[in-house]
């Protein structure tokens, strides 16, 4: 199963951090992200482009994460050569990650 279906995602950005959140549609499939949405999982997803951290902070009543990806923007929007400086299209790499059904 992919995160997309179970829940949206934007992203933005601070510096050479990329934060992306995702908002589980329901209790069940915030339970589901809470559970199988670990941050090793998405670190391993964004490994080709973030090259530190990842740190998960929970929103249980937005039944929501954001995750903070560190040196993740090749030096933040100013310093970038990348086509999407800021990172907005990174929340799709979060709706493709694969999650157990």
């Amino acid at each position: 199963m992919k995160v997309r279906e179970i829940a949206h995602s934007r992203t933005g950005d601070k510096g050479d951090f990329s934060l992306v959140s995702v908002f589980a549609y329901d209790e069940k499939g915030y339970e589901k992200l809470k559970r199988d949405l670990t941050i090793g999982v998405v670190k391993e997803a964004y490994s080709e482009i973030c090259l530190g951290a990842v740190k998960r902070y929970e929103l249980p009543k937005l039944r929501g994460f954001i995750y903070e990806l560190e040196h993740a923007l090749g030096g933040g929007v100013t310093r970038s050569l990348a086509l999407d400086g800021h990172g907005k299209n990174l929340c799709y790499v979060m709706l493709d990650i694969d999650i157990p059904d």
